[in-house]
């Protein structure tokens, strides 16, 4: 009867352990399928015992030993994995510590082997009947096989309870208790599997234990959570919290309240009613407090002098079958960290240093404003602080950054709450104003005296207002502020006019200004835009040279001045497309003089924007090797203002353009400040004299010293002098007379087309 009882016993784990092993497999856990094949292990031997209680006969008895054993040794080796498994730690740098080594598995493997082979060797055990509860019962004899088998299996069991051991003294006390009881669990199984070897007790009831340790491992790993220690942790935390929190029961009233709503309300101890109280004063009805929803709603109370801010929740929480339990209020503070978002909001739209809106932020109110068409009546300003580079190095930062901030304050003095405006750039200012805000004459008073002062310091600030007025149509606010800068411009050197507007002239211009440096391509491509030679001629009056001129022959507009195309493209730069254009076209002229005139020379200016902008070096010397000519017929002229900038940069070019060949003009010599300094370093050859000196002066005597003297200079120094703007028979003698080389002016002829200049060669033209 006791053995068909425990017979009953085993098939019942077995079953259990089955569905144990099922549901840890499918489990998604990453530890599922280790604790479903432990599961699985444990089977074997199960069974085995139970063939051994139900064997009547010595070889069903066998059966049943090697079933046992070796399944003892597959519970061992599922163990170990997953000891490995479960005892591991995330944050663990080193994998491999504090684990089973994995050569323990192969030294089970090894000894399952040698079990197996008793069958043929008989070292391991043999059986010996004996009666067991009335019936036969067949013991096992151990001999020195079974010995070493118990050695492994004990060996590994010690191992993995020292794994447990040391990860339960590592464990934080969230987690110690998981690693407590399977140790203890393995514990009990271990001596009770050791007190039936040492006992010779017929029925082995130890598998009971080994079969509680898998459903324990089954349990502890897939399905436990530690609700006491996790209910214990989580008040601690809603007690340390910042949140408030109030608990009420279904009827109302408060039954617990953390150390934050003690804090907000004031209350010490357990004055429960008290806080309610409290909490009711000071953001209103707590019966409409606990109607409130989950979603957080903000509530504002003015505090004396204060206002806070708080964000107050409310959720109700219920038990299994869904009966409410009663209720519970989230209070936030958010009063510090609003006025911290807001405080991060006004830096991030406004600007440090005055106060005012940032680029960004004025553009995007305008923009705004506009998609609602609401500006139609406004116009747009754009307001300039002039050379204020040159004040601030003047009068240092601390005095640029004080004259910007009193900016700023005349801004704010002339506008209204409908006004938008801020500071767009470093010393531009940025503003969208009603018409019936601007009064021209008051801001043409206000500017003409602006002055700004810091400590006992005052002076005169430039500043400059460019106006556009707001169209119907206009969205768009970049180019608003473009057109009232393009405004700006036309005053920029100007400085009795303050207020400009942009104008259809303006707009006319911009639009020319767009058209024609659109179609400049297209002009090369084509030969529109053609050098006109101007004559150089010798002290006989012969000609020996010519200056190129670029000249536009527009198709539509016919032949273009100079001065509607030239300054345009030195300023957005496209200029250095035009002089590569004139450069190559001269060399294609040289080339064809090469026979008929072969000592001709022909002088291409270089603009300051084709040091930046191209490598004017290569670009020449490409040329002149193109079209096989002499460097020395290619004549380099640079103006005097061109070196004033990066001068050893423009300085090193120039010796370079000399070692190769060529002849390089200084033009322009006398417009500019600093020409007899840099003149005794600069590699030129030819100084072309600006007649502005006789021109400006109403002292004819003075003028002709300064001319022979400059004349004369240029001799000491080797240098060839080239006087430009002679338009007189009576200059060109007395500067002859004064020693001057060359000349070149409308006396001689204004600048022409090929054609006409070559027809002047062949008749061999003197003055």
């Amino acid at each position: 009867m006791i053995r068909s009882v425990f017979i009953v016993i085993f098939v019942l784990l077995i079953a259990i352990l089955m569905l144990c092993g099922i549901a840890s497999w499918r489990s998604e856990k990453t530890i599922g399928r280790s604790v479903g094949l432990f599961c699985f292990s444990l089977i074997p031997p199960v069974l085995g015992n139970m063939i051994i209680v139900g064997a009547t006969t010595e070889n069903m008895a066998s059966v049943g030993c090697y079933i046992y054993y070796i399944g003892m040794n597959l519970v061992m080796y599922t163990l170990i994995n997953f000891t490995n498994k479960y005892c591991i730690r995330q944050n663990d740098t080193d994998k491999k510590a504090g684990i089973v080594p994995d050569w323990i598995k192969y030294i089970l493997v090894i000894d399952a082997v040698q079990v197996f082979m008793n069958i043929v060797f008989k070292h391991a055990f043999v059986l010996q009947e004996i009666e067991a509860y009335g019936k036969p019962y067949f013991i096992m004899e151990a001999l020195p096989g079974q010995i070493v088998h118990r050695v492994v299996c004990y060996g590994a069991m010690a191992m993995i309870m020292i794994v447990f051991i040391i990860r339960s003294i590592q464990a934080s006390r969230l987690h110690r208790e998981r690693y407590i009881v399977i140790l203890i669990s393995m514990m009990i199984g271990t001596f009770w599997q050791t007190y039936y070897i040492f006992s010779r007790t017929p029925i082995d009831r130890s598998m009971i234990g080994f079969a509680v340790l898998g459903f324990l491992i089954f349990y502890f790993s897939i399905h436990y959570r530690p609700l006491r220690l996790l209910d214990s942790m989580l008040a601690d935390i809603v007690n340390d919290t910042t949140v408030a929190v109030f608990l009420y029961e279904p009827e109302g009233k408060c039954i617990w309240i953390n150390e934050s709503a003690k804090k907000l309300t004031g209350i010490k101890g357990n004055d429960l009613e008290g806080a309610s109280m409290a909490l009711r004063d000071l953001i209103g009805e707590t019966a409409n407090i606990l109607e409130m929803n989950e979603t957080e709603t903000e509530i504002i109370r003015q505090i004396n002098e204060d206002e806070l801010s708080f964000m107050i929740a409310r959720n109700s929480f219920f038990d299994g079958s869904g009966k409410k339990l009663g209720s519970y209020v989230r209070v936030r503070d958010i009063t510090e960290e609003k006025q911290r978002i807001e405080a991060e909001m006004f830096a991030s739209n406004h600007d440090e240093l005055t106060g005012l809106y940032n680029k960004e932020y004025t553009y995007k109110k305008i923009s705004d404003q506009l998609k609602q068409h609401a500006l139609n009546d406004y116009y747009i300003v754009r307001i300039n602080v002039c050379d204020f580079k040159v004040f601030n190095d003047v009068f240092g930062k601390a005095f640029g950054d004080a004259a910007l901030k009193q900016v700023a304050d005349w801004i704010r003095k002339y506008s209204d709450e409908r006004c938008i405006y801020g500071r767009i750039s470093g010393d531009s200012f940025g503003s969208c104003l009603p018409k019936s805000e601007f009064i021209e004459e008051v801001l043409e008073s206000d500017l003409a005296r602006f002055t700004v002062r810091l400590g006992d310091i005052e002076q005169n600030l430039m500043v400059h207002l460019g106006f556009c007025e707001i169209g119907d149509d206009d969205q768009d606010v970049s180019v608003l502020f473009d057109r009232a800068s393009v405004a700006l411009d036309s005053i920029k050197d100007d400085y009795k006019k303050h207020v400009v507007f942009f104008d259809r002239k303006i707009r006319d211009r911009m639009v020319w200004n767009q058209e024609i440096s659109a179609q400049l391509d297209d002009a090369i491509a084509q030969e529109q835009i053609v050098p006109y030679l101007q004559p150089i001629a010798d002290n006989t009056g012969k000609i020996v040279g010519a200056e190129a001129l670029a000249r536009w022959i527009h198709p539509l507009h016919g032949f273009m001045s100079p001065a509607d195309f030239i300054p345009l493209f030195e300023e957005n730069g496209i200029i250095v497309d035009l002089d590569k254009h004139i450069w190559k076209l001269a060399c294609r002229i040289l080339k064809g003089w090469k026979e008929k005139y072969p000592d001709l020379f022909i002088s291409v200016n270089v603009s300051p924007k084709d040091f930046y902008l191209t490598d004017v070096l290569s670009d020449i010397v490409g040329f002149v090797k193109e079209y096989e000519i002499e460097p020395k017929s290619l004549r380099i002229e640079v103006t005097e203002s061109s070196m004033m900038r990066d001068t050893d940069d423009r300085m090193r070019t120039l010796e370079e353009f000399r070692k190769q060949g060529f002849i390089v003009e200084m033009d322009d010599f006398g417009s500019g400040y600093s020409s007899l300094n840099m003149l005794k370093d600069m590699p030129v050859d030819v100084l072309k004299i600006d007649m502005k000196f006789l021109g400006k002066s109403s002292d004819e005597q003075r003028a002709d010293i300064v001319i022979k003297n400059v004349i004369r200079l240029s001799e000491d120094l080797s240098i060839v002098s080239l006087a430009e703007g002679v338009e007189t028979k009576e200059v060109f003698n007395q500067l002859n007379n004064l020693g001057c080389n060359l000349f070149q002016g409308y006396y001689f002829s204004k600048p022409v087309p090929l054609n006409e200049f070559e027809a002047m060669l062949s008749e061999k033209k003197m003055i």
